[in-house]
This record gives structure tokens, C-alpha cells and sequence, in this order.
């Protein structure tokens, strides 16, 4: 089979690789489409500090279970499934309170294990979620992108009447605009990034106010209107500062960024008003919650995608998602 592997930091190859054979527990994934991510590229890069290498990797991806191992149904083979990256223990003190995204022996399937940018993947089957048919398969990978909204969302409670401020209009942003205006109807949702043609695709996910912090500072144009919930999608480490300065009294600030840099913030512009931080980190078992929301329709992944490649394709489709923001957004891998 093929599949797409980084040997070591910066190179990249599709290698030809063994069929891989279900362990107990196991279901071997006929992978039919997998999207990037920029954690992908990170890998790729050396800049993730938890891969291993050599790795196969692509942690969003679909197909149909071909192969499953001892103690797996065999009804579930020739089943339409999402599969969920995060392989948790189980029995942790995380796992027992419900987060396993954060299992004190967390393996992320593509980055700890080896991924879906192949023509076969392995995951234990808990992880692959049966899809309906109202899910086509050309969308059906990013189930697991929007996860990532479901889950801080899941810990910010958005209410109709919240003024949401999101920074950043990438994947991540787009997906919780989306979340919050077609799952949590929230009246109000502001996004502020400095590409113009990201700040459009925002517009497209639903958003009702853009900002182009580019050369004017976002609080001189929100002009006082404070914020009640914020979403960091941006990932920088300055922005935290600034959204407590700018969010209302009791608001609620969720980050989704893994930077390793310091951000400078006093416990005052915290407690003064009483201002409640949230952390996320990939999820805690929230596929059967978008997929779900996909179902009904309540979210329309379509409008990320701008780019399908073939798996042939890799390298260029990593460069674009990489160095052209402003005309690719998500990007999918066709194994076929």
C-alpha cells in the first residue's frame, strides 16, 4: 500500500509499505479521503514535539473497515467510517472524568501512531464512528475538525444572546462560527484576522462582523462593544492579553493554541473581572456530536474545502495549505 511517511524532519515521501493486519480490538480502514491539518505540516517540519519518526501521518480521515481483529463484530466490516485520533487508556484519572483527549498516556492516531494518509489505516475500533448516509464521503473527514469546535464550545456554553469575538478565520476559526451560529444560534459573532480572503470565507461560515486587525488595532474598531465569550483560534501567544482587555466583565475566553511561548498577562486583568478561562485540546469524544450536526444540517463543512488532491499529490497540496492562506483553506486527500 502506499502511504505518505516522514522519514525524519523535512522529508517527506509515499513509500510503499506492508498491508497492516488488525490487532485484537483493532479495524483496519480502507481510507477513502484524509484532509490536512496544520499539525500535519508541524510534523513534516520537525515542529511537533510529540511525534515520532519515522510517520505515517493524517489524523483526519474516512474510509470503509475492511479488516477487523479478534473481538471486533464482523458486521462492521464494509461500514462508512470517521475515525477519532485520540486513544485513550481508559482507566486515568482524565479518562474516568470524561477526558481522554488528555489520558496521562495519550496516543494521537497520526502522530504517535501511524496515520490515515494511506491507503490503509489502523484504529482500535471504539474509534471509528459509523457514518450515515446524509454524510458524503468527499466531506466525511472533517467530522474531525469540527470536533475541535465541539469541544470548547462544549466547556464556553454559548447562548443565544452572547457577543462572540472569534480571532483567527483558518479552519479552526470557521469551524466554531459555524458551531456557535448554526448549533448554538448565537445572535452576535465577530471575527477579526488580517487576510481579507479569510475574513470572506468567515463571512460565507456565517460570521455577522469582520475586523482587519491588520493596521488598526481590533479595540479601536469594536469601538467599546465587549465581547462575552472569545474563542482563540488565531493561536498567538499576544492574543490572550488582549481579549481579557477587551471581553466584557464575566466573560468566558477559550484557547485552542499550543504555543510554547510565553504571554504576558497580570492575575488582575483576569480577576477584576472575573473572567473564566478555558483550555481545549483536540476532543473528548465529540464525534457523535458533529456527526450529528452534519446530519441535520445544523453545519456545512463544503464551504472550507477549497482543494482536492490525489495522495500521489502530497507534497504540493502540504506546500499550498502552508504557504498560500489566502486561496486554500481545508485540503483533502483522495486515495482512490
Amino acid at each position: 500500500m502506499k502511504s505518505v511517511v516522514i522519514e525524519q524532519p523535512g522529508e517527506l515521501v509515499v513509500a510503499e509499505r506492508p498491508l497492516p493486519q488488525p490487532a485484537a480490538g483493532e479495524v483496519r480502514v480502507k481510507v477513502a479521503y484524509a484532509s490536512i491539518c496544520g499539525s500535519d505540516v508541524h510534523i513534516w517540519h520537525g515542529h511537533n514535539p510529540f511525534a515520532k519518526y519515522p510517520r505515517v501521518i493524517g489524523h483526519e480521515f474516512f474510509g470503509v473497515i475492511d479488516a477487523v481483529g479478534d473481538g471486533v463484530d464482523a458486521a462492521r466490516l464494509g461500514q462508512r467510517v470517521a475515525v477519532d485520533p485520540v486513544v485513550s487508556c481508559g482507566h486515568c484519572y482524565p479518562c474516568s472524568v470524561g477526558r481522554p483527549n488528555v489520558c496521562t498516556t495519550l496516543q494521537v492516531i497520526g502522530v504517535h501512531r501511524d496515520g490515515g494518509f494511506s491507503e490503509y489505516a489502523l484504529a482500535p475500533a471504539r474509534n471509528a464512528w459509523h457514518l450515515p448516509d446524509a454524510i458524503p464521503d468527499k466531506l466525511a473527514s472533517l467530522v474531525e475538525p469540527f470536533t475541535i469546535a465541539a469541544n470548547i464550545t462544549a466547556f464556553l456554553k454559548p447562548q443565544p444572546d452572547d457577543v462572540a469575538l472569534i480571532y483567527g478565520a483558518g479552519p479552526m476559526g470557521l469551524t466554531a462560527i459555524q458551531v456557535l451560529k448554526g448549533v448554538y444560534q448565537v445572535k452576535t459573532v465577530m471575527v477579526v484576522d488580517r487576510l481579507p480572503e479569510r475574513l470572506a470565507l468567515a463571512e460565507q461560515s456565517g460570521a455577522d462582523h469582520l475586523f482587519d486587525n491588520s493596521e488598526i488595532p481590533l479595540a479601536a474598531q469594536l469601538e467599546g462593544v465587549q465581547p462575552t465569550l472569545v474563542i482563540d483560534a488565531a493561536c498567538h501567544p499576544t492574543i490572550l492579553a488582549e481579549a481579557a482587555a477587551l471581553a466584557s466583565p464575566a466573560a468566558r475566553i477559550g484557547l485552542l493554541g499550543f504555543s510554547g511561548e510565553p504571554c504576558s498577562i497580570t492575575q488582575q486583568s483576569l480577576t477584576s473581572k472575573e473572567l473564566s478561562l478555558f483550555t481545549s485540546r483536540l476532543n473528548s469524544n465529540r464525534f457523535p456530536q458533529v456527526i450529528e450536526w452534519m446530519e441535520k444540517g445544523l453545519i456545512q463543512p463544503e464551504k472550507l474545502v477549497t482543494h482536492y488532491f490525489p495522495l500521489q499529490e502530497i507534497e504540493r497540496a502540504m506546500t499550498l495549505f502552508e504557504k498560500d492562506p489566502r486561496t486554500c483553506c481545508k485540503v483533502i486527500l483522495q486515495m482512490g
